[in-house]
Protein backbone atom coordinates (compact mmCIF):
# COMPACT_ATOMS: atom_id res chain seq x y z
CA UNK A 1 0.00 0.00 0.00
CA UNK A 2 3.03 1.95 -0.30
CA UNK A 3 2.82 5.12 -3.31
CA UNK A 4 3.81 4.29 -6.65
CA UNK A 5 5.13 0.71 -5.96
CA UNK A 6 3.53 -1.42 -2.86
CA UNK A 7 6.21 -3.47 -0.61
CA UNK A 8 5.81 -7.05 -2.43
CA UNK A 9 7.47 -5.38 -5.25
CA UNK A 10 9.97 -3.77 -3.29
CA UNK A 11 10.69 -6.87 -1.97
CA UNK A 12 11.18 -8.54 -4.66
CA UNK A 13 13.28 -5.97 -6.71
CA UNK A 14 15.81 -6.26 -3.31
CA UNK A 15 15.64 -9.98 -3.31
CA UNK A 16 16.97 -10.03 -7.22
CA UNK A 17 19.32 -7.27 -6.87
CA UNK A 18 22.72 -9.16 -5.38
CA UNK A 19 24.09 -6.18 -3.88
CA UNK A 20 20.75 -6.19 -1.52
CA UNK A 21 20.04 -9.69 -2.08
CA UNK A 22 21.09 -10.28 1.44
CA UNK A 23 19.60 -7.26 3.66
CA UNK A 24 17.18 -8.55 6.16
CA UNK A 25 13.24 -8.10 5.57
CA UNK A 26 10.47 -7.01 7.30
CA UNK A 27 7.10 -6.37 6.14
CA UNK A 28 4.89 -3.98 8.62
CA UNK A 29 1.50 -3.98 6.90
CA UNK A 30 -1.93 -3.34 7.15
CA UNK A 31 -2.68 -6.29 5.21
CA UNK A 32 -3.08 -8.83 8.12
CA UNK A 33 -5.02 -11.67 5.95
CA UNK A 34 -3.38 -14.87 5.52
CA UNK A 35 -2.54 -14.93 1.64
CA UNK A 36 -0.64 -11.59 2.24
CA UNK A 37 1.43 -12.79 4.89
CA UNK A 38 2.29 -15.90 2.89
CA UNK A 39 2.93 -14.22 -0.24
CA UNK A 40 4.88 -11.76 1.72
CA UNK A 41 7.19 -14.48 3.00
CA UNK A 42 7.14 -16.66 -0.36
CA UNK A 43 8.46 -13.00 -2.21
CA UNK A 44 11.98 -13.14 0.76
CA UNK A 45 10.30 -11.59 3.54
CA UNK A 46 12.06 -12.68 6.56
CA UNK A 47 9.09 -11.58 8.84
CA UNK A 48 5.82 -10.20 8.12
CA UNK A 49 4.32 -8.25 11.49
CA UNK A 50 1.00 -7.02 11.08
CA UNK A 51 -1.16 -3.41 12.65
CA UNK A 52 -1.81 -2.84 14.56
CA UNK A 53 1.64 -3.76 16.20
CA UNK A 54 3.92 -3.70 19.78
CA UNK A 55 7.09 -1.00 18.91
CA UNK A 56 9.12 -3.48 21.97
CA UNK A 57 8.66 -6.96 19.91
CA UNK A 58 9.22 -5.12 16.46
CA UNK A 59 12.44 -3.87 18.03
CA UNK A 60 13.06 -7.41 19.29
CA UNK A 61 12.13 -8.98 16.43
CA UNK A 62 15.04 -6.52 14.02
CA UNK A 63 16.93 -7.19 17.18
CA UNK A 64 16.76 -10.99 16.59
CA UNK A 65 16.84 -10.57 12.43
CA UNK A 66 20.02 -8.86 13.03
CA UNK A 67 22.02 -11.48 15.45
CA UNK A 68 21.07 -14.80 12.90
CA UNK A 69 22.57 -12.78 10.00
CA UNK A 70 24.97 -11.92 11.86
CA UNK A 71 25.63 -15.47 13.26
CA UNK A 72 25.39 -17.00 9.52
CA UNK A 73 28.20 -14.13 8.30
CA UNK A 74 30.35 -15.42 10.87
CA UNK A 75 29.54 -18.84 10.08
CA UNK A 76 31.01 -18.61 6.60
CA UNK A 77 34.04 -21.09 6.19
CA UNK A 78 35.19 -19.84 2.22
CA UNK A 79 35.15 -16.35 1.24
CA UNK A 80 35.39 -16.24 -2.22
CA UNK A 81 36.17 -13.09 -4.59
CA UNK A 82 37.64 -13.47 -7.98
CA UNK A 83 40.87 -15.34 -7.90
CA UNK A 84 41.04 -15.15 -4.00
CA UNK A 85 40.22 -17.74 -1.90
CA UNK A 86 39.79 -17.09 2.46
CA UNK A 87 39.86 -20.34 3.76
CA UNK A 88 39.11 -19.79 7.22
CA UNK A 89 39.18 -22.96 9.26
CA UNK A 90 42.18 -23.74 7.36
CA UNK A 91 43.87 -20.60 7.87
CA UNK A 92 44.48 -20.14 4.10
CA UNK A 93 44.34 -17.72 1.56
CA UNK A 94 44.87 -18.81 -2.05
CA UNK A 95 45.46 -15.83 -5.10
CA UNK A 96 44.87 -17.34 -8.71
CA UNK A 97 45.57 -20.73 -6.85
CA UNK A 98 48.92 -20.15 -4.98
CA UNK A 99 49.23 -19.83 -1.62
CA UNK A 100 49.54 -16.53 0.24
CA UNK A 101 51.44 -16.61 3.43
CA UNK A 102 50.06 -14.14 6.10
CA UNK A 103 50.58 -13.42 9.40
CA UNK A 104 47.68 -14.00 12.20
CA UNK A 105 47.22 -10.47 12.14
CA UNK A 106 46.56 -10.09 8.47
CA UNK A 107 44.54 -12.94 7.84
CA UNK A 108 42.34 -11.71 10.66
CA UNK A 109 42.15 -8.47 8.96
CA UNK A 110 41.43 -10.27 5.60
CA UNK A 111 38.53 -12.27 7.05
CA UNK A 112 36.75 -9.62 9.10
CA UNK A 113 37.17 -6.76 5.84
CA UNK A 114 35.61 -9.63 3.69
CA UNK A 115 33.02 -10.75 6.06
CA UNK A 116 31.69 -7.36 5.79
CA UNK A 117 31.99 -7.02 2.10
CA UNK A 118 30.76 -3.76 0.83
CA UNK A 119 30.73 -2.15 4.23
CA UNK A 120 33.23 0.63 5.08
CA UNK A 121 34.81 -0.26 8.51
CA UNK A 122 36.67 2.35 10.17
CA UNK A 123 40.02 2.24 11.47
CA UNK A 124 38.64 2.14 15.10
CA UNK A 125 36.29 -0.43 14.22
CA UNK A 126 39.55 -2.29 12.66
CA UNK A 127 41.34 -1.75 15.92
CA UNK A 128 38.52 -2.51 17.86
CA UNK A 129 37.61 -6.36 16.13
CA UNK A 130 41.23 -7.59 14.71
CA UNK A 131 43.88 -5.73 17.60
CA UNK A 132 41.02 -5.64 20.10
CA UNK A 133 41.68 -2.47 21.39
CA UNK A 134 39.29 -1.17 23.57
CA UNK A 135 40.10 2.76 23.01
CA UNK A 136 40.09 4.93 20.72
CA UNK A 137 43.94 5.51 20.23
CA UNK A 138 45.49 7.32 17.45
CA UNK A 139 47.81 5.05 15.55
CA UNK A 140 49.05 3.74 11.55
CA UNK A 141 48.47 0.06 12.54
CA UNK A 142 45.64 -0.41 10.37
CA UNK A 143 47.67 1.54 7.63
CA UNK A 144 50.63 -0.32 7.87
CA UNK A 145 48.78 -4.02 8.17
CA UNK A 146 46.58 -2.89 5.38
CA UNK A 147 49.88 -1.81 2.76
CA UNK A 148 51.69 -5.11 3.77
CA UNK A 149 48.30 -6.92 3.12
CA UNK A 150 47.73 -5.81 -0.46
CA UNK A 151 51.25 -6.64 -1.03
CA UNK A 152 51.21 -9.93 -0.47
CA UNK A 153 47.83 -10.61 -2.27
CA UNK A 154 49.37 -9.16 -5.34
CA UNK A 155 46.36 -8.94 -8.03
CA UNK A 156 43.71 -9.12 -5.35
CA UNK A 157 44.64 -6.13 -3.39
CA UNK A 158 41.86 -4.61 -5.47
CA UNK A 159 39.31 -6.19 -3.33
CA UNK A 160 41.00 -3.97 -0.49
CA UNK A 161 39.80 -0.47 -1.04
CA UNK A 162 40.55 2.50 1.35
CA UNK A 163 38.12 4.77 1.74
CA UNK A 164 39.60 8.23 2.27
CA UNK A 165 39.29 9.87 6.13
CA UNK A 166 36.93 7.21 6.60
CA UNK A 167 38.53 3.49 6.37
CA UNK A 168 38.60 -0.05 4.17
CA UNK A 169 36.28 -1.95 2.15
CA UNK A 170 36.25 -5.24 0.78
CA UNK A 171 34.97 -4.36 -2.30
CA UNK A 172 31.55 -6.74 -4.15
CA UNK A 173 32.32 -8.04 -7.12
Amino acid sequence: MLPEVDGLEVCKLLRHDPLTAHLPIIMLTAKAAEIDRVLGLELGADDYVTKPFSPRELVLRVKGLLRRGQHLEDKKEMIQAGDLWVDIPRHQVMVKGRKVELTATEFKLLTVLAQRRGRVQSREQLLRDVWEYDTTIDTRTVDTHVRRLREKLGPAAKFVETVHGVGYRFLEE
